[in-house]
């Protein structure tokens, strides 16, 4: 093998390790909880963004202690009935005015994820095609089935049909496929969001200021306090609580239920339950 074809090879290599890497990290501890445009909250309830510079500490000190502490309440997240939409821990962009574009942007993007994802209505080819199940032991409204690779493209490039995860209900002989999930860089504007998906029809999330207890005291921790539905949301109150602070965690993340009737619907907070 020549010295070129050797490099190429090992770049491609790397690419692949970083973008499972990178999906790994987004849906570790985070499953969005969606917020429907119709039942938006006023503007002042929002956390602040988090600035470039703290943006860079989102992660310093998450370990896998950090991350299994926190799948419980990611799981609650997606309880029907349950959101934590425009609060401390929970940062969504603003809804913006609808326009036309919006729409018929938004009705391609829906015909254009059924036609991708149709074959998965049998999971069984979700799974043969690489799609791993998040959490696939812990009881769920809806699971997530992940592939890194699309995780890893969507950083870079947007495709309807090419969502990073669909979502599943269970049923008894298996499961149901119900809707897809899109996923950002967590460093990307409301601008580019809603060059991907219109913010007049729907609302990104990111997960932010999470404090978790010190390392020593996980198991015994008062959650009530700690992790994402805890009351400590500041830095300088995580750091009086002994704890460690993340500004940031994780990825932009937005939920398409295709199958549903009426934008409000596809777009919703939840999938409508039987």
């Amino acid at each position: 093998m020549s010295a070129r074809r050797t490099l190429l090879h090992l770049a491609a290599k790397s690419a692949m390790v970083f973008g499972a890497i990178f999906v790994v990290t987004v849906f570790l501890v985070a499953m969005p909880g969606h917020h429907a445009p119709a039942a938006q909250t006023s503007a002042p309830q929002q956390s602040a963004p988090p600035s470039p510079a703290t943006q860079s500490k989102d992660m310093s000190g998450m370990d896998m202690d950090d991350a299994k502490s926190s799948e419980k309440a990611a799981v609650a997240d997606m309880t029907p009935g349950h959101s934590n939409a425009h609060s401390q821990h929970m940062f969504m962009t603003t809804m913006r005015p609808e326009t036309p574009e919006d729409v018929q942007r938004a009705n391609e993007i829906v015909t254009e994820l059924r036609a991708g994802i149709e074959k998965y209505r049998d999971y069984h080819v979700a799974l043969d095609d690489g799609f791993k199940i998040f959490l696939p032991n812990i009881p769920q409204p809806e699971y997530h089935f992940t592939r890194n690779r699309n995780g890893f493209l969507e950083a870079f490039t947007f495709d309807p049909a090419r969502p990073t995860s669909l979502l599943y209900k269970k049923t008894a002989t298996g499961y149901e496929l119900v809707g897809a999930m899109y996923t950002m860089p967590k460093r990307a504007s409301e601008d580019q969001l809603n060059a991907r998906v219109p913010l007049s029809v729907a609302m990104w999330h990111l997960h932010t200021n999470l404090c978790m207890p010190p390392r020593d005291q996980l198991r015994g921790a008062d959650w009530t306090k700690f992790g994402l539905h805890g009351t400590i949301a500041t830095e300088d109150a995580c750091s009086d609580a002994g704890g460690r602070f993340h500004p940031v965690i994780f990825g932009w993340m937005v939920h398409v239920y295709p199958y549903e009737q009426g934008l409000d619907n596809i777009f919703a907070m939840h999938h409508h339950m039987d």
